[in-house]
């Protein structure tokens, strides 16, 4: 057996629908090991979904997978839940792994000095996206029952944009149905979210389906008439692509998105009610800079200018709000943006919290650029993260 067949089986077992037998199989995959991985301690990485928001792991896989790439520390980071956290801790416990646990949401500006800027989200001007790090366990509950309603409200919208869907595929004999094609690609009736990506991953999984592998290229850039470059074209085009569903995701979330996306209303707190709630469960509320965007190293966004041109006023900002944290993602950024950034982290007292957002196979869960000297903190940083959850 190859170790990618031996690696999709383990995946597998710690990604059956019950979360005690996932944790239960982790155990018992664990006890069989024979060579335990080599321990990378350099490295770390807070932002790592599940598919309590979109991801290919479980909470137990997650961890599995985190361990399996020399992590001694891995943080859950949903959108819009945390209803993963608590077996992500047990997981992790089993395995061996310090764990941190947040959630991230979509944050109403309107009501600050950067009312209608374009912030951090390629897909709604005024709205950024908050990371809500460090929750205790007391606070997951509480989190749960504050954004239940908004996961309802937010449903509506998917709907919406799932019509918008449908009709750019109608001339393709292409169709989806919420109940039947996007919910069950979700964990949502176990208080998970569902995302824009749940629904183009249906999408990916239609156009899979009836054009087949060895087509999906060919339908994409000719039919559809979706820009591709080389290296998304062969990357649609290999047959024996473990990732092809994800990978033609991230095509069509680059490329559709604008096209269907409704922007999110009443689905999103504002920022004082974020910050006020972050205090009430003694999180972490952070801001989630993203820059200004030449090439997408998860090559799901389009170059285009975000929250550079103004990042000083933005940092003012998050001060007078009660902001007192930012977590970044060093891959994703030129070594000009980092530094403008710790600078400015430096002279506002700012937390730094990093973590590199998982959410497709492809990915892996390691960000190289830790093991420079310049982000060592940021490794220290995850550690006290997760002493401090013990507390």
């Amino acid at each position: 057996m190859s170790m990618y067949v031996k690696m999709q089986e383990t995946l597998k077992s710690l990604n059956v629908p019950d979360s005690d037998k996932r944790l239960e199989n982790l155990k018992l995959v664990l006890e069989k090991e024979q060579v335990k991985p080599q321990v990378k301690p350099q490295y770390a990485n807070n932002h790592i979904h599940t598919c309590y928001s979109f991801s290919p792991y479980s909470p137990t896989a997650a961890i599995y997978m985190a361990r399996a790439e020399g992590l001694q520390t891995a943080g859950i980071m949903d959108h819009d839940s945390i209803a993963g956290a608590d077996e992500f801790r047990k997981a992790g416990d089993i395995a061996g792994i310090g764990t941190t646990c947040g959630m991230e949401c979509r944050v109403d500006f309107s009501k600050t000095r950067l009312a209608g800027r374009k912030l951090n989200n390629p897909d709604q001007d005024g709205i950024a996206y908050m990371a809500i790090h460090s929750v205790p366990a007391t606070g997951f509950k509480r989190l749960q029952e504050v954004f239940e309603p908004l996961r309802q409200r937010r449903n509506e919208r998917n709907k919406k944009m799932l019509e918008n869907i449908n009709s750019i595929m109608a001339p393709f004999e292409i169709q989806l149905d919420f109940q039947k094609d996007v919910v069950p690609l979700s964990y949502y009736s176990d208080g998970g979210s569902v995302t824009e990506r749940h629904l183009l991953y249906a999408l990916s999984l239609k156009i899979i389906d009836i054009c087949g592998i060895e087509n999906c290229a060919e339908f994409v850039g000719n039919t559809l008439k979706l820009p591709l470059s080389e290296k998304q074209i062969n990357m649609l085009s290999d047959p024996e692509n473990p990732h092809l569903a994800y990978d033609l995701l991230g095509v069509l979330k680059a490329q559709l998105v604008s096209k269907i996306y409704i922007p999110a209303t009443d689905e999103c707190l504002s920022l004082k009610e974020v910050v006020k709630l972050s205090d009430e469960v003694g999180a972490i509320l952070c801001y989630a800079y993203l820059g200004d965007v030449t090439n997408s190293v998860t090559g799901d966004k389009k170059a285009a200018k975000f929250e550079d041109d103004y990042l000083d006023e933005l940092f003012i900002t998050l001060r007078e709000e009660g902001v007192n944290a930012v977590t970044y993602m060093p891959a994703r950024n030129t070594d000009a943006q980092i530094k403008r950034l710790q600078k400015l982290c430096q002279d506002y007292s700012m937390t730094e919290i990093s973590g590199e957002d998982v959410n497709t196979s492809r990915q892996s869960m390691i960000c190289k650029q830790l093991e420079l000297p310049q982000f060592s903190h940021l490794v220290d940083m995850a550690w006290k993260l997760v002493e401090r959850e013990k507390l």
